[in-house]
């Protein structure tokens, strides 16, 4: 099961959040349910007074999904329970919960319950490589644990000496720092990355850099040798070495 969810963020920094474990969630869930049943109890026993049970029955039935839904919309992705356990739910995307994804996630929650104490959501979100229940698969979110998203490809010195492929990467004309600062932060930590999440960021932050400056990409090289290339040559020509 992942630990970790990798993204991509539109500066083309790789972003890495902190998936909850299931026994996080679980704790968090039997805090909420206590909450639920506290409050429950107390709305039975006013209603029992009041002799108005029969009306507040849609409120009884509809209470524990509003817990939920009102909770983790308005408090950004938490209840009592994640607060305390210091998780939230927020989008697949890294983005925070929308008020559409909240309704969507909870209303799924009699599916994840069946066929009783909660069986399909812990099974599903023990198997689901993002850690994701019924109702995270269907409204596309994750629960991580809180801390501040962080580039986790941190800038490094260049190491000493003149790569073997710079000769071959080109004049780079019309790079730009920007550019040079994402293929530098992805050259640092390439090798610390999964080999798929390694993959994507060569497709997605490399490649285009690389068709847009003229940097080829020779036959039986590995990109990541051209991408290093870029990177020294790059720092050389504009004294960042």
């Amino acid at each position: 099961m992942a630990q970790e969810l990798y993204l991509l963020s539109p500066e083309k920094a790789l972003l890495s959040l902190p998936l909850a474990s299931l026994g996080s969630r679980i704790a968090a869930q039997l805090i909420d349910a206590v909450i639920i049943y506290a409050i429950l109890t107390a709305l039975i026993m006013l209603a029992a007074f009041t002799n108005t049970i029969v009306p507040l029955m849609p409120v009884l039935v509809a209470f524990p999904f509003l817990y939920f839904i009102l909770l983790e919309w308005l408090w950004n992705g938490k209840t009592i329970g994640k607060l305390a356990l210091r998780i939230r739910t927020r989008m697949a995307d890294g983005t925070p919960l929308t008020g559409g994804a909240a309704v969507g996630r909870n209303l799924m929650r009699m599916a994840d319950f069946l066929p009783g104490f909660y069986a399909a959501g812990y099974v599903t979100t023990f198997l689901n490589p993002r850690c994701q229940r019924l109702g995270d698969i269907i409204a596309g979110t994750v629960v991580v644990s809180v801390r501040q998203p962080s580039n986790i490809m941190a800038v490094a010195p260049h190491q000493a000496g003149i790569h073997a492929m710079e000769d071959q990467v080109g004049e780079l004309r019309g790079m730009t720092n920007d550019e040079y600062v994402a293929l530098k932060q992805l050259a640092d930590r390439f090798y610390e990355l999964p080999a798929a999440v390694q993959q994507k960021m060569i497709n997605e932050v490399y490649l285009p850099i690389a068709r847009k400056r003229g940097v080829p990409q020779p036959a039986g090289i590995h990109p990541i040798f051209m991408l290093e290339a870029t990177v020294m040559k790059y720092g050389r020509i504009h004294g960042l070495l």
